[in-house]
């Protein structure tokens, strides 16, 4: 048995769409659905060392298209600084309409 990488779960979420469609499938069931592989092989009708093949190539595309276009990273650091613009928000020396443009700025980038 091998432990699960919970960061392919995220990375499936920005390239899964770049991924054929049998191995997004596959990954979506092991990741975000929580099938075994014994549960994936029957649904797919392969071996359950087939399965993990699968997960395995396909967890290093997904590593491959994150090292080559960061997307996720990106995201991560875009997270962190509408976290920091929310905490500058609070600050209570700030008139109001320029919190409420901080916060406006906050929600736009987490979206």
């Amino acid at each position: 048995m091998f432990e699960k990488n919970l960061t392919v779960g995220y990375l499936l979420d920005f390239y899964g769409e770049l991924l054929p469609e049998r191995k997004r499938s596959v990954l979506d069931m092991y990741y975000n659905e929580d099938y075994s592989l014994a549960e994936i092989a029957d649904e797919i009708g392969i071996s359950r060392q087939g399965v993990r093949n699968i997960i395995k190539k396909t967890e290093c595309d997904l590593f491959f298209y994150e090292e080559k276009l960061g997307l996720a990273k990106k995201m991560l650091q875009l997270e962190g600084y509408a976290d920091s613009l929310c905490r500058l928000a609070e600050d209570h020396s700030l008139p109001d309409s320029v919190k409420e443009e901080i916060l406006r700025l906050a929600s736009a980038i987490k979206q």
